[in-house]
């Protein structure tokens, strides 16, 4: 069963980072768990591809029944890209939607309104640059280990 984080509520704000091929590592600041470190194998496409993603979501609601409902979710959050993009869906209008498949195969997503996500400039993700390179250092090879 996929877990949509409350329709986002349980879901404060984070990053995605794409700028190393093949990898997405991030950070997600969630009700009742705070920051979680995320370590996925893929890549963006399309618009992202490549990209650092930050976002922000206004509707989070600090919930400590969050943390009951996703007693099994992992931290760190390994696992596997399944679709991050901006315009997921041709019929929808466009938002921001993340999604990826934990190690143990559970399936997780995030949509947020329009204007929550935003891809961020060259310069203003070098500021993530010594957070995400600490992230994948330390669960790069747990990743690795992992799946092979």
């Amino acid at each position: 069963m996929a877990q949509k984080f409350g329709n986002a509520r349980w879901v404060k704000e984070g990053y995605f980072d794409n700028r190393t091929a093949g990898i997405v590592v991030g950070q997600i600041t969630f009700a009742a768990f705070g920051v979680v470190d995320f370590c996925l194998s893929g890549a963006l496409t399309g618009e992202i591809e490549g990209q650092v993603i930050q976002f922000r979501n206004p509707q989070f609601l600090e919930d400590p029944y969050a943390g009951e409902i996703l007693e099994d979710f992992a931290i760190p959050q390994l696992g596997k890209v399944s679709l991050f993009s901006f315009d997921p869906h041709p019929l929808l209008a466009p938002h921001p939607y993340f999604e990826w498949f934990s190690l143990d195969q559970q399936h997780y997503r995030i949509e947020l309104e329009k204007d929550d996500a935003w891809l961020l400039t060259d310069a203003e993700g070098e500021s993530m640059t010594e957070e995400s390179q600490r992230i994948r250092d330390a669960l790069l090879p747990v990743l690795e280990s992992s799946v092979s």
